[in-house]
């Protein structure tokens, strides 16, 4: 059975057909950069479900802006590339999967060519055009301009003008509309990854589809997450709405590691006007951009690194934190007017109107800028093809942990882990079919663990420091905490102020530097709404009873749970960090520890002490409702 329903396409009126069952060979969570080149890159002959939480542009990779970084210029190698990422990632990364994942830069930028990414070019290779046959040759890696960003020691960044990821996506998205193996479902939400108790398989996942409001399963051979990461946490962030944390979630409560999540990073420069959330690319430091400080002119970063402006983000953002902290105005300047204005209307043509449209004109008056949630250097740990503790679930992009990116990630390597880690595990997913299909027989497959490397082997960690998990509740809930002194103000509109200040907390105290104090405060404050929750009516729904149906309104209550449980593990992961490395600062720990050791929070599954949460472990009890059924999968 296949699960083809839209043929390819997003075509939403297509969903009055759907039953509450879905089969499908992949299910891909998320409709990024990560999920798009998995899905292109797996055999035609499987059929591939692709879930989008919202529209299909909704996505981190789709407002990336600078570019991806791969060694491609005859001046640069690989060696070089990693040394700087092991440079800017503090001690933290995973040198064999960051060097496996680097070495394969050239061909996943030559990769994106073939599939129509109009990457801005060299002006001699602008025009390379064949007079008889009267078509352009394709274009090679060779062809593209670099561009120079923080951190990188030389020009080693590949961009299309200063929308890199927008084009990206639009390339990809129309290569997988096309495909007749590949189902795009937009406004799906992923709620719980289905494993099977006897053998810790995953096999597909509870989701909600907005269009028609109600549930649908998911049983498939293979799961891969690439549902982005969780700066919606932060009050200021880059990410759109939809990234706060889910898929970390999802993989957690089904048996997966998490490695890391106290290394949140901030870009230093974030559009400092209202509440807007658009990033002023690192690319304009690279090509000569200054900042200053507001008040007295100084160009400060001269003072703090000898790189300047160009020094890793971690360093950029503290030293910005620090001068806002100085001089009260919330930004500091971003000036690049002594650049030719033609050059920067032509590179940047993205940042150029928008901030001109703002009443912001960059070639003759400074941007306001300061630093903004961006990315998470943590997640579920995976190797470099994606594997996670998990048979059958992968995952890639922002979601997880590879080690590339350490204690802070290097510019643009991100969207080259998105490529190159989907293709890996496009090359491994079937190698994993195949071992499905030979335990055909009940007696067989009860007897053979999946966890056996011949079938499943998962990533191994070096250096690691185990999380403990405790109640930090010092203050019991009382009756007027947290209660609306409106009786007619519902326990929505509470929901949803909690939401809300939990934001506020999380940059607050979660941002660039933080205390034992602080963060001790901020999860007595935490548990204290999720002791609210617990009490609300609808902070439980029962998802798998037939008389109590998701709702919008439970959903609600069951994202928010979600959310509170997630920062409760980012907080006590950054209360256990004793030093400060890349983006985790401690101004009661300012030194680096002697170890450089990876937070690692053991799956639900295996907690002795789990703090109130809202969120509970699901997946036995949805495989009493949905047996999965090997026989109906397609081969």
């Amino acid at each position: 059975m296949s699960a083809n329903w839209l043929n390819g396409k997003d075509n939403c009126n297509a969903h009055q057909i759907l039953d509450a069952v879905v089969i499908t060979d992949v299910l891909i969570v998320g409709a990024g950069l990560a999920g798009l080149s998995t899905a292109l890159a797996l055999p035609e002959s499987l059929s591939i479900t692709i879930l989008s939480k919202a529209a299909l542009e909704v996505c981190s990779s789709h407002y990336a802006q600078g570019g991806i970084a791969a060694s491609l210029d005859k001046n640069d190698s690989v060696a070089d590339h990693i040394a700087d990422t092991l440079i800017a990632g503090a001690g933290l990364c995973a040198a064999d999967n960051t060097t496996n994942i680097l070495s394969a830069g050239q061909q996943a930028v030559q990769w994106l060519c073939e599939q129509g990414v109009p990457f801005t070019q060299i002006p001699q290779a602008n025009k390379k055009y064949n007079t008889e046959q009267k078509v352009f040759t394709k274009l090679q890696t060779a062809d593209l301009h670099l561009t120079k960003e923080g951190g990188h020691g030389c020009r080693r960044v590949a961009h299309a003008d200063d929308a890199t990821g927008r084009h990206i996506m639009e390339a990809l998205t129309i290569k997988a509309q096309a495909a007749s193996n590949i189902t795009i479902l937009p406004y799906h939400e992923a709620l719980y990854l289905l494993t099977d108790n006897s053998d810790n398989r995953c096999q597909g996942a509870q989701v909600f589809d907005h269009i028609i409001q109600r549930q649908i399963t998911f049983h498939s051979r293979a799961v891969v997450l690439a549902s982005g990461g969780l700066g919606q946490l932060f009050q200021r962030a880059s990410a759109p709405n939809v990234c706060v944390g889910d898929g970390v979630m999802m993989a957690w409560q089904a048996g997966c590691r998490l490695a890391n999540l106290e290394f949140i990073q901030f870009h230093p420069t974030g559009l400092a006007l209202g509440d807007s959330s658009f990033l002023i690319s690192e690319a304009l430091r690279g090509e000569g951009g200054r900042l200053y400080c507001p008040q007295t002119g100084d160009r400060f970063m001269l003072e703090i690194d000898e790189r300047a402006e160009l020094a890793p983000r971690d360093i950029v953002a503290r030293a910005i934190a620090e001068q806002i902290n100085n001089n009260g105005l919330g930004y500091v300047h971003l000036d690049v007017s002594h650049l030719p204005a033609e050059f920067l209307q032509e590179h940047f043509p993205q940042i150029y109107q928008t901030l001109l449209a703002l009443g912001i004109g960059i070639t003759k008056e400074p941007i306001p800028v300061a630093p903004t949630a961006h990315y998470s250097c943590g997640g579920v740990v995976t190797d470099a093809n994606g594997v996670t503790d998990v048979a059958g679930l992968y995952a890639a992009g922002e979601v997880a942990y590879t080690g590339l990116h350490g204690a802070n990630r290097l510019a643009s390597n991100s969207l080259l882990e998105c490529v190159v880690v989907g293709r890996n595990i496009a090359a491994d997913l079937p190698r994993y079919l195949k071992a499905l299909e030979n335990l055909d027989t009940a007696a067989i497959y009860e007897s053979i663990n999946l966890s056996a490397p011949t079938i499943w082997t998962a990533p191994t960690l070096k250096d690691t420091q185990a999380i403990t998990l405790s109640s930090f509740i010092t203050h019991p809930l009382t009756s007027d905490d947290y209660e609306d002194t409106d009786s007619n103000i519902d326990t929505n509109n509470q929901a949803g102020k909690i939401t809300t200040e939990l934001k506020i907390l999380m940059t607050t105290y979660m941002g660039i530097t933080r205390t034992a104090e602080s963060l001790e405060q901020m999860l007595i404050q935490i548990q204290q709404w999720q002791q609210w929750l617990e009490k609300s009516e609808l902070s439980q729904p029962n998802i798998n009873a037939s008389d109590d149906a998701m709702t919008i309104d439970k959903l609600a209550h069951f994202q928010l749970a979600r959310q509170l449980q997630l920062a409760t593990l980012i907080v006590q992961s950054a209360c256990q960090r004793l030093e400060s490395r890349g983006g985790h600062y401690r101004r009661d720990y300012p030194n680096l520890a002697a170890t450089a050791r990876i937070s690692v929070i053991e799956p639900l599954s295996n907690q002795a002490i789990c703090p109130l949460s809202g969120i509970n472990n699901p997946t036995s009890e949805i495989q009493k409702h949905h047996k999965f059924v090997q026989s109906e999968q397609a081969v």
